[in-house]
């Protein structure tokens, strides 16, 4: 069954922002200030939610640890993941609309909306490892099952998410998110880690 967890998990990436390396030629103050909040506490975020996906796929793919040992290390990964999607949705929330940008109130409350959505997702799914049986081994491969069944659905609420975030960061957002220190930490470090890129 872990590797069944495995497979669900692959393509599981981490949402960083999807920036480019252009800057902003003219620059826009507002918005620059806008890309400023986001920015900040992207790289600690973006680490949260990265090592929590590296754990759950190397929990997935253990056939040495224990069913308590597995239970553990995926409710403290699925924990860890709902915190960060949640801290990224309240940061965004928090910055407002991006200024001077067309419907730009509408996409942001619509990346709010679908990153909520996600945290709440992987919430359920610690809940749900954390009532899994662990001292019988058939039933809590059974469960495992069923859990890495409900990661393909939360997979697709990911996805959702990560076109949500695109269309936030495209255009002038794009160019203010991209002078950034904190997103070019983020942009960095997810290119160093191969598939953790949105």
């Amino acid at each position: 069954m872990n590797k069944k967890l495995a497979a669900a998990l692959s393509g599981g990436a981490v949402l960083v922002l999807a920036l480019t390396g252009c800057t902003s030629d003219e620059g826009n103050k507002e918005l620059d200030a806008w890309a400023k909040k986001v920015c900040d506490a992207v790289p600690a975020q973006n680490a949260k939610i990265s090592a929590a996906y590296v754990a759950i796929t190397k929990a997935a793919k253990d056939t040495t640890s224990t069913p308590k040992e597995l239970q553990e290390a995926d409710s403290k990964a699925f924990q860890d993941l709902a915190e960060g999607y949640k801290a990224r949705a309240s940061l965004i929330s928090g910055a407002g609309a991006p200024p001077g940008v067309e419907n730009g109130a509408k996409v942001q409350q619509d990346v709010v909306k679908k990153l909520t959505s996600l945290s709440a997702a992987y919430a359920d799914l610690k809940e749900r490892v954390d009532k899994l049986d662990t001292k019988d081994q058939g039933k809590f491969a059974s469960g495992l099952k069923d859990v890495s069944a409900e990661m393909k659905q939360v997979e697709t609420q990911r996805q959702s998410a990560v076109t949500a975030l695109k269309k936030l960061e495209s255009g002038d957002t794009k160019k203010a998110l991209t002078s950034q220190e904190g997103c070019k930490q983020a942009a960095e470090a997810s290119g160093a880690a191969g598939a953790t890129g949105s």
